[in-house]
């Protein structure tokens, strides 16, 4: 029986980052980043207003108030893409929209708020302090700054920001692309009626929704029999659309186990027992002229659930130029908790805020590798190590959190 780092260690050293490609922004969008990005000029470019108002030299409206406004000449309008050369003498002002360029001379914009609007003299009823309401060219980031680092995951900011230096193409590496597949003739397809002995398939859709959390491209391929030839056929064909394949189920001791009876032959798949409780049967290789991995998970859905937190999850992170580590939290268990001895386990429990500020964990009270309501209910799993067997209440525990943190 193998251990859970072991079995990790064979994935990791098996998979490989994908090559970038250089892509439009929109089709970049999720995938992360394989070059540094620098902005050739300073961001914002030019002086510019941030808000609807007045251009003005402050010197001229020292000491303005509700009581005794200064009234001062409107010169022009400004409007955001002016590119003309505007300046403004002493003792004047120019109307000035939000983003517009500063006119020389102009050291302060007055919101409309603080005037009574006026398109050829206006009255203003306060003294702005000089720089106020400017966004100063490069404050931002000065031209030839990196904005970006290499390993950036591109979300709809960074996407603007690549956009907002000019870049039109940026070099990533793309979102993988993984195919699910559950196996089993008792599946059905969600949806339409089950028969003696049969369930509705959640593996797929759990597993694909993983993928997708994950910054991939899922593609649900839906239910298999037990047939290990038609496993095989369909695996086949959908190949050519997989940077990475993942299947539920077939890998364990007993008969109709169509996904090690299928691959197994091959001899680029392995099949093993590890050490960790839910998840115990698992596979990986590569299959086709590509070399694809393949997860091979166990069938039930707490298992192949956390199979993919711990193995499958960190391959993908590789496989996008990310790091492998999990995040792991230090909590404080909430409630006593049990591990059988020589496996590692790993517990559904709810993270929550304690007293002063820390993290407790509270399991769930239903641990089955079925019982997929728990599961539901959980958002961390807890890590009981291969030597430990009783985890008392008020005990420092490893936590991997499962979803943003309360």
């Amino acid at each position: 029986m193998r251990s859970v780092d072991e079995h990790l260690a064979s994935i990791l050293a098996a998979v490989r980052p994908l090559a970038p490609l250089e892509l439009d922004l929109m089709e970049a969008h999720g995938g992360v980043l394989a070059e540094d990005v620098t902005t050739p000029v300073p961001l914002p470019p030019f002086d510019n207003s941030a808000m609807d108002g007045y251009a003005v030299r402050a010197a001229d409206l020292a000491g303005a108030s509700e009581s005794a406004p200064v009234t001062l000449p409107v010169v022009e309008d400004i409007a955001a893409g002016d590119g003309g050369i505007r300046a403004i003498a002493p003792g004047h002002c120019a109307r000035i929209m939000t983003g517009a360029p500063l006119p020389a001379g102009a050291d302060a914009v007055v919101p409309v708020e603080w005037t009574d609007g006026g398109t050829v003299r206006v009255r203003i009823g306060r003294a702005p302090a000089e720089g106020d309401a400017i966004r100063r060219a490069g404050e931002d980031a000065p031209a030839g700054t990196t904005v970006l680092t290499a390993g950036t995951r591109l979300r709809a900011p960074q996407i603007g920001l690549i956009a907002g230096v000019g870049r039109r193409r940026v070099l990533v590496r793309p979102r993988p692309r993984v195919v699910v597949m559950s196996t089993g003739s008792e599946l059905v397809e969600p949806g339409s009626p089950t028969g003696s002995g049969q369930i509705w398939d959640s593996n797929s859709h759990t597993l694909t929704s993983a993928a997708v959390e994950a910054g991939c491209v899922g593609y649900r391929h839906g239910m298999v029999g037990d047939d290990p030839r038609e496993f095989l056929d369909q695996l086949d064909a959908q190949l050519v659309r997989a940077d990475a394949v993942i299947t539920s189920g077939g890998v364990s001791m007993g008969a109709y186990e169509p996904v090690k009876e299928a691959l197994a032959p091959l001899g680029t798949v392995t099949f093993e027992k590890v050490a960790m409780q839910p998840g115990m049967p698992q596979g990986f290789g590569l299959v086709g002229p590509d070399s694809v991995p393949i997860f091979a998970l166990p069938g039930n859905p707490v298992s192949s659930f956390v199979s993919f937190v711990v193995f499958v999850l960190p391959a993908l992170r590789r496989m996008q130029g990310l790091p492998v580590e999990p995040c792991v939290l230090s909590a404080v268990a909430a409630a006593p908790m049990r591990s059988p001895a020589g496996k590692r386990s790993f517990l559904r429990a709810v993270l929550s805020r304690g007293e002063h500020g820390g993290f407790l964990a509270s399991p769930v009270r239903a641990q089955g590798s079925h019982q997929l309501a728990a599961l539901a209910s959980a958002n961390a799993l807890v890590v009981v190590p291969e030597d430990v067997t009783s985890v008392e209440p008020g005990t420092s525990v490893d936590v991997l959190p499962l979803s943003p943190l309360p």
